[in-house]
């Protein structure tokens, strides 16, 4: 009985130890409850497009410039590409993501997210979302950071193709932490940050017109012009070497511009939908534009040509991905492939610039082209998901001013980053390397052995 007694008393005691614990907790936990959680299945989709953007970069955009340049020269292509994502993903982690998508200004973000600080709370366990930087779209902020650090990755590796084939290695690391810097930051924060001024002034970008195509399209001509032109160009026979490479990287990159594209909807809803819709439209209408456009002009249609006009057709979709309906999509793909054909050919010839891999006349001019679209078809009356007060004209004004600040923002940049690389290091291997070619001069390796 005793035994019972006492038992019954501690049962008591911590019942109401528990009771007195629960109310000292209890607005703790009311806050707990109202916290945003992250929802699993947006989590996982944004996980795997987070992984595909990453396939679209490498081995993606590395094959598809390494089959275009010569056999003496891909490893240094291939190499710029590894070496050059991975290291604007480090920089991203360290201080782009906090100056670009974080409050700030018009123009740059704040320094609360420096070496991602505030993102997880050792003590507790716990991670911040980053519903406040993404319009009320709940996401673990480090999943955000990591999906923006693949956009600034490949932004960067997208412009060596303007220059490929004679750039020494540490100038075009220079050019890039640089112009990452004072470029790809603030269009970014401009576009998307909190508060950023094309954002303000109603610019449509959905996954990256300005902010990675215009962007990279735009210094790459910059860096062309700056580097100089190949020894032996127009004098010498400069074929692809493996179109096959090429083919393959193409391929990589269309698959994995659906996380690009589709991913920037940033929920596994509608819009997600729409973009990939788009993007697999777009892109094969550019493919069949191209190739029948070459058809007509050169009497052929080239494997080269399908790929750049695939290409073509994925950057013109980029900013319109989510933002006009399937029948604009398709339109641009069509303009897109016509255009860009005209970009790596007429336009080129005018422009007087040894833009390699033809970084602008296919990213610049293809997303200047999706970017004015866009204006075009996200009207309700052009079947696009804009409200019915969303006009044309009004819509297209607004793209064409975010397209001339790119550009001229981008210019400008690329000349400071290439002029101080210019100064450090040099910009341009001397002749006998280039002859000679970067894999051996620049890395002591060859790709092929015989």
């Amino acid at each position: 009985m005793t035994t019972m007694t006492s038992l019954t008393r501690r049962w008591t005691a911590a019942m109401l130890g528990v009771a007195a614990l629960s109310a000292a907790l209890a607005p703790g936990l009311a806050l707990a409850q109202d916290a945003p959680v992250p929802d699993k299945g947006d989590t996982a989709w944004m996980l795997v497009s987070t992984l595909l953007v990453v396939l679209m970069t490498v081995p993606g955009l590395a094959l598809f410039y390494g089959g275009l340049v010569r056999a003496k020269n891909i490893l240094s292509v291939l190499m710029q590409v590894m070496v050059g994502f991975s290291l604007i993903v480090v920089l991203w982690c360290i201080y782009g993501y906090s100056l670009a998508l974080t409050e700030g200004n018009a123009f740059i973000g704040g320094l609360d997210r420096l070496f991602l600080s505030g993102t997880f709370d050792p003590a507790t366990g716990s991670f911040a979302t980053a519903a406040t930087f993404t319009d009320g779209v709940v996401l673990t902020e480090l999943l955000f950071v990591a999906f923006q650090a693949t956009f600034a990755g490949i932004t960067c590796c997208l412009i060596i193709g303007a220059f490929a084939e004679r750039m020494r290695f540490s100038a075009v690391l220079i050019f890039m932490v640089i112009w990452f810097t004072i470029c790809y930051i603030p269009i970014a924060h401009m576009v998307w940050g909190p508060g950023g001024l094309l954002l303000e002034e109603g610019a449509l970008d959905f996954a990256g017109g300005t902010v990675v195509h215009i962007n990279a399209g735009v210094a790459g001509l910059v860096g062309a012009y700056m580097v100089g032109k190949r020894v032996g160009l127009g004098r010498e026979p400069m074929p692809p070497h493996n179109l096959v490479l090429t083919m393959v990287g193409a391929s990589l990159l269309w698959v994995g511009w659906f996380g690009f594209n589709a991913g920037s909807a940033l929920e596994a809803n509608d819009s997600a939908v729409l973009a990939f819709l788009n993007t697999l439209l777009a892109t094969a209408g550019a493919v069949v534009a191209w190739s029948a456009a070459e058809w007509i002009l050169k009497k052929h249609a080239s494997m080269l040509g399908a790929a750049s006009g695939a290409i073509a057709g994925l950057v013109a979709i980029t900013p319109a991905a989510g933002n006009v309906g399937p029948m604009g999509a398709l339109i641009i793909g069509l303009v897109a492939g016509v255009v860009c054909l005209w970009g790596v050919t007429g336009l080129k010839r005018l422009l007087k610039a040894d833009d390699s891999l033809d970084v602008f006349g296919i990213h610049g001019v293809g997303g200047i082209v999706g970017a004015l679209l866009t204006g075009v078809f996200y009207p309700a009356s052009m079947g696009g998901p804009g409200g019915v007060d969303a006009t044309v004209g009004g819509q297209v004004l607004i793209q064409a001013g975010s397209v001339v600040l790119t550009i001229v923002w981008s210019a400008v940049a690329a000349f400071i980053a290439f002029k101080i690389a210019d100064l450090v290091v040099g910009l341009r291997v001397p002749e006998e390397s280039e002859r000679e070619g970067l894999d051996t001069t620049e890395h002591n390796e060859r790709a092929y052995t015989s």
